[in-house]
């Protein structure tokens, strides 16, 4: 694990069970000529790993560097630890999926989600700002949802229910992704299986 100050002991200790976890399942070493993202190892493809310096065959990529990119990249860089001290289950969840997914689409996940969860009663009395669906988490989008947690608070009924909302969002990126493009279907059971959890 890096040294980002960003990164706080407990944090470090919520995101490397599910770094391992993601290197379980990606991998080591898959050269596929149907994967649009190229030859990965550790579930990091070439493209990322030449984009953070690295020059060696992609056979030899070290998991020390998988471990790093995957904490700066898809959790520290996307904001994801302003969502981990409010909630470990949905900042993992949008870990994961901003690793198999391209960036900000983890976090229109959520924020399109907040949007239509910020007026219960349905008379236009929100319970807090809506947010931008923009892809990114800033201030805004951690305060909504520390608002809407704390709304529908008791049982974690709150948080189970926005899990759902952004799984099945998740759900339908990869059946879109099948439709648009054929060589996507051979994918599209394990991507299911693997990555999607209701």
């Amino acid at each position: 694990m890096s040294h980002d100050p960003r990164l706080t002991a407990e944090m470090a200790d919520l995101l490397e069970p599910i770094i391992d976890e993601v290197i379980g399942v990606e991998g080591g070493f898959v050269d596929d000529p149907n994967d649009a993202g190229g030859a990965p190892r550790w579930g990091v493809t070439e493209a990322v790993a030449r984009a953070a310096g690295y020059q060696g065959d992609m056979h030899d990529f070290p998991r020390e560097w998988a471990v790093d990119l995957f904490e700066r990249n898809y959790f520290l860089d996307p904001n994801f630890h302003l969502i981990a001290p409010l909630s470990k289950a949905i900042a993992k969840e949008l870990f994961e999926i901003e690793v198999n997914c391209p960036p900000g689409v983890a976090a229109k996940f959520m924020q399109r989600a907040l949007r239509v969860l910020n007026d219960p009663k349905g008379n236009g009395q929100v319970i807090f700002p809506d947010v931008q669906v923009d892809g990114r988490i800033g201030k805004d989008t951690a305060d909504a949802l520390a608002t809407f947690l704390k709304f529908r608070a008791g049982g974690h009924q709150g948080e189970q229910v926005l899990l759902k909302m952004i799984n099945a969002q998740q759900a339908v990126y990869y059946i879109e992704r099948a439709e648009k493009r054929g060589q996507n279907e051979r994918f599209e059971y394990g991507w299911i299986a693997n990555r999607v959890v209701i």
